[in-house]
């Protein structure tokens, strides 16, 4: 891997390479004890190569978080791709798709929602990403409104609701607290709560 870094570097590829090698670190070890310098030394350069771009692990983890929230937000958009748009089926898929990405990645989960969550008014392209991932619901609950199917109510608000449900799901089964068995188990249990969500949200007969 080092080699390979050393390579992206000279082509210019540092910066991506020093977040691809915070993220391997992350996943592997955690957030607590990563520093620049580790993530240097996974990459291949000097200690000092770093601060050429990121002034500190603040500003590393600011742009991992930032990454974290651009690859959610392209997993979430794919799930709904091809699927009618006067369905609700489009709300499920994007919430399946959420909870999935949190099970899959934990760590890197941890760090865009969880206790070192970066200081999103300093790191305005972190909170660009974290607000178009949050548009993907509001998206699809002003589309299920326009076409008739949920009720004419705030999208951010309905929007507010939905993620706080697959937030929550997410948080319970990363701390082994939602008594869930994963596989078939959980994406039934996972589908059905999203129904229950849209029941919620529906057009009242």
């Amino acid at each position: 891997m080092a080699v390979a870094a050393k390579n992206a570097y000279h082509h210019g590829d540092l910066r991506q390479s020093l977040i691809d090698a915070a993220i391997a670190l992350i996943g592997e070890e955690g957030i607590g004890d990563l520093s620049l310098r580790q993530v240097a030394r996974q990459v291949g350069v000097s200690h000092n190569a770093p601060y050429r771009h990121f002034e500190d692990k603040e500003a590393l983890l600011a742009a991992v978080a930032e990454q974290g929230f651009q690859s959610l937000r392209v997993v979430m958009e794919a799930a709904r791709q091809g699927l009618p748009p006067n369905s609700p089926q489009g709300l499920e898929a994007i919430g399946v798709a959420y909870v999935q990405f949190a099970l899959r990645h934990p760590a890197y989960y941890r760090l865009m929602f969880g206790e070192y969550r970066c200081n999103f008014s300093k790191y305005s392209a972190l909170a660009e990403a974290a607000r178009r991932s949050f548009m993907v619901l509001v998206n699809a609950i002003e589309e299920g409104q326009r076409t008739g199917i949920f009720r004419a109510a705030d999208p951010v608000d309905m929007a507010r609701v939905a993620w706080s449900l697959v937030h929550g799901q997410s948080m319970l089964a990363l701390d082994d607290k939602l008594q869930v068995q994963q596989g078939e188990e959980f994406e039934a249990f996972l589908k059905f709560s999203s129904q229950m969500l849209i029941q919620g949200l529906a057009v009242q007969a």
